[in-house]
């Protein structure tokens, strides 16, 4: 269905204000690197009951049309984890599969809210190949969006990895899964996809840089405030890019913007997987500067994890309208969470609100009990709990298939035999 949502583009280090030719994901005109984000002519926040699924929330989406078999994420009211913690406001906003509260992300991840949104801002007219670089869930969720949609995609994601790939049926043909070797990490996977996009026949999906993406993810935000009426006071989400959390912020300027919800600003609070801890550490250095890390020792790392999706070398953190600025504006803060601690939620969070959840959202929920054993979150406290991905137990038992990559590539391949690589399966 065609949808024509209305809006343009603002570099948010600037201010500028210009026109999207299509696929902008930086101002040209920018002095230093920002990124740029959707101004929408409907200023207020109006989900719309004629369109299904994630497009309910269209008007704050850059969206040109909508795609089959979307869906938006769910909040409601805990009372098992809320009570467990001592917390009378707590709201979960799952994006996940659970019909039995109406979520049914067939991938069981949040990333399927960037998908939709992504790939809904593409024309029908497109004849290139879309490229996206993932660490996992992302892979997952755009193979089965353009799977479903019969969109042409190449995935870029580590090897090591390919355990995420799996789907309720064989994919598309049109889609083509690309895996950097053993030992390689999530930035390995963006070095073959940017090498790929050497050829013009292909595309970069643009990571955070895409308001797409992060407008797609800022549905989360959009459904907990539909459910609760206002502006939470705290957000807590587990990070690898933190682009999950400057959606949420954004979104909340939008909503302060609109006025019946609020003025708040939500403070944001967000969590990795130790040993991987550069966004942790980053923040508390208390500089924009990113914190160093050795390449090897960031693989390292990121191999040691159990949330590995949280293991972004390179996330926007001082780019402006970045992380570093969410978590400025916002006086937000990070935590860490062990493997151990993981476990320890992913097991207590089944008992107590009945359904599995993956690592990362776990890391979250370790942060938010950490907040409320230090006191920088009150038991009165309106929190929204984004638990970004579960319910792989269940969706699982209904019968799947595992996805073997079509190439195994070394990222330091030249970029012209990637290309002919690449080519050579379509």
């Amino acid at each position: 269905m065609k949808v024509e949502t209305k809006y343009k583009l603002c570099n948010v280090g600037t201010g500028r204000v210009f026109e999207d030719r299509g696929w902008t994901l930086a101002d040209p005109e920018s002095p230093s690197p920002s990124l740029v984000r959707a101004v929408y002519e409907n200023k207020k926040f109006t989900p719309r009951d004629d369109l299904k699924g994630l497009y309910r929330y269209a008007e704050w989406m850059p969206v040109q049309r909508t795609l089959r078999q979307s869906c938006a994420p769910v909040t409601y009211h805990s009372k098992g984890l809320g009570k467990f913690l001592g917390l009378n406001n707590l709201y979960i906003t799952f994006s996940g599969w659970n019909p039995k509260i109406g979520a049914k992300f067939k991938t069981c991840s949040f990333k399927e809210t960037e998908a939709f949104s992504v790939c809904a801002r593409m024309s029908r007219k497109e004849k290139r190949t879309l490229v996206v670089q993932s660490a996992g869930n992302t892979a997952r969720a755009f193979a089965q969006v353009c799977s479903d949609n019969n969109i042409p995609l190449v995935v870029c994601v580590p090897e090591d990895n390919k355990h995420d790939l799996w789907f309720q049926h064989k994919l598309n043909p049109c889609v083509k899964i690309i895996a950097a070797p053993h030992g390689c990490d999530y930035y390995d996977a963006i070095t073959l996809g940017d090498k790929l996009c050497e050829d013009s026949a292909y595309f970069a999906e643009g990571g955070a840089k895409n308001i797409a993406r992060r407008d797609g993810m800022g549905t989360t935000l959009l459904s907990a405030v539909e459910a609760i009426g206002r502006i939470p006071d705290v957000y807590f989400q587990a990070v690898g890019s933190g682009t999950g959390a400057i959606a949420a912020w954004e979104n909340n300027l939008r909503l302060i913007e609109d006025g019946r919800f609020g003025s708040n600003k939500m403070r944001i609070c967000v969590a990795q997987n130790k040993p991987f801890t550069l966004l942790y550490d980053s923040w508390k250095a208390g500089k924009r500067a990113l914190a160093e890390l050795d390449p090897n020792a960031g693989r390292h790392q990121a191999e040691s994890i159990l949330a590995k999706v949280l293991s972004n070398r390179k996330p926007p953190y001082s780019i402006a309208g970045g992380l570093y600025d969410a978590l400025s504006d916002t006086g937000g803060d990070t935590y860490l969470a062990s493997n151990d601690d993981i476990i320890y939620w992913i097991l207590q969070f089944r008992n107590l609100e009945g359904f599995d959840i993956f690592p990362a959202p776990a890391c979250a929920v370790h942060a938010l009990a950490s907040a409320v054993k230090e006191g920088s979150v009150d038991k009165e406290d309106v929190v929204m709990l984004n638990i970004t991905g579960g319910g792989s137990l269940a969706a699982m038992a209904r019968g799947y298939h595992l996805q073997e990559p079509d190439l195994v590539l070394s990222p330091e391949l030249s970029a012209d035999e990637i290309i002919e690589k690449v080519n050579s399966l379509f």
